[in-house]
């Protein structure tokens, strides 16, 4: 549905935006009177949903704390994602006379194992909340049939669930897939490992002598971590929310930045492990450290999205990015892409993937078969040699030729003998 009401100013779609170092919002929270600070900052926060002033809620949701409670998020987060004026829940009442999507089986698989660590509730509360997961995750799924569900989706849909309730999380979620992780929601988690390759670029950047120190460690340890917007590592219901304040409120990309602030921070802990140690370097990269000071982790990843933006990052990592991704589309993440845009990009990545796929096997199959194909390529050549010099009548010439240098190395053999 097209979702050109929204009141955003639109920007440039692979346009650098700066994310805003918060100092002013800090401010706020006096350590000496914390809930007075506490108190305006909620006040604030409730104004700038009102007046819908992107500007001072992404400082908000960036700044010490986020936004504090989910009342405040139950506000701001359809904000952030666009999912308050676009769609109606209307748009999804007959989801349920649509065909079922071909992964609902696997949905309702990782539905059953959903609500690990949160909420704390009555088992037969829990047993709704599986429900009203597994129907809301349905719903998008058949709706937008073209998105492919990937394991560690439902850890995202249960976070935005839980905040908004049923009824709002649907457009909520049906825009985060298609703005925002899209990428991972295709046929291949192919273009989501190009999204790990920013990783060592950006250390190279930060600390060449860490990332020397990484040496040629794939960045595979982040792929659980970032696919699932950490929501599948992280255990504390209010670090998740306060982590998706700032991940929502900022462009997708910057979810990658988040893990290279945790790798940085780890610094110490990697050194002194010895570097002709990769298993043991990437199982320590694949837990992430707990607890998680989070408001430092989001001060450090702004602040490397904005010394070292994407564009600039060595090893030729952001180039690799498909143009169509959801990480160059939505550099601006409150620019006025619609949904059908959105779906477009998908299914140009699709086709895409389906290309380089094509290729992948035509090469493969020319390495294997390479000795075959030499020998026939050869008696191709030869063979039509053989044609063009009869054509040519060059056939007599050149056979008289080979007698006569078979005649004079039969004579003079004997003497090389000797």
């Amino acid at each position: 549905m097209d979702d050109s009401s929204t009141t955003q100013p639109e920007g440039p779609l692979d346009e650098k935006q700066e994310i805003p170092r918060n100092d002013s919002p800090r401010k706020l929270l006096d350590p000496d009177n914390e809930d007075i600070a506490r108190s305006k900052k909620e006040e604030a926060i409730r104004k700038a949903c009102d007046l819908r002033d992107l500007d001072a809620l992404v400082s908000y949701a960036t700044s010490q704390g986020g936004l504090l409670n989910d009342d405040l998020r139950r506000s701001a987060w359809p904000i952030f994602l666009r999912s308050d004026r676009d769609v109606q829940d209307s748009d999804f009442a007959s989801w349920e006379d649509l065909p079922s999507h071909g992964d609902e089986d696997q949905v309702q698989l990782d539905v059953n194992r959903s609500f690990v660590y949160y909420p704390q509730c009555a088992e037969d509360e829990l047993l709704l909340k599986k429900d009203e997961l597994s129907i809301l995750i349905r719903r998008v799924l058949r709706k937008y049939p073209m998105l492919c569900y990937f394991q560690g989706y439902h850890d995202i849909v249960q976070v935005l669930l839980l905040v908004l309730g049923e009824r709002d999380a649907v457009p909520a979620v049906t825009n985060i897939s298609l703005f925002r992780i899209r990428d991972y929601m295709l046929p291949s988690l192919s273009p989501a490992l190009k999204h790990l390759q920013l990783i060592p670029a950006i250390i190279e950047k930060a600390d060449p002598a860490l990332r020397e120190h990484l040496g040629g460690i794939k960045p595979f340890f982040a792929l659980a971590a970032t696919l699932t917007l950490y929501a599948h590592d992280i255990q504390e219901y209010s670090d998740i929310a306060r982590l998706f304040d700032f991940l929502l409120a900022t462009e997708p990309v910057v979810s990658i930045y988040l893990f290279a602030a945790i790798i940085l921070s780890r610094k110490k802990e990697l050194l002194e492990i010895p570097a002709d140690e990769p298993d043991m370097l990437h199982f320590t990269l694949s837990k992430l450290p707990h607890p998680l000071d989070l408001d430092s982790l989001i001060s450090s990843a702004v602040r490397l999205f904005n010394d070292y933006p994407p564009e600039l990052l060595p090893f030729g990592a952001w180039k690799r990015i498909s143009q169509h991704s959801v990480l160059k589309s939505s550099r601006d993440p409150f620019n006025k892409q619609t949904r059908d845009e959105a779906i477009r990009l998908l299914e140009k990545q699709i086709r895409q993937l389906h290309n380089e796929e094509l290729r992948e096997k035509a090469l493969t199959f020319l390495w294997h078969n390479r000795r075959t194909i030499g020998s026939v390529a050869l008696a191709i050549f030869i063979g039509a040699m053989s044609i063009w010099i009869r054509k040519r009548g060059l056939d007599t010439p050149l056979w008289s030729y080979f007698v006569g240098l078979k005649t004079t190395f039969r004579k003079w053999l004997p003497m090389i003998s000797m």
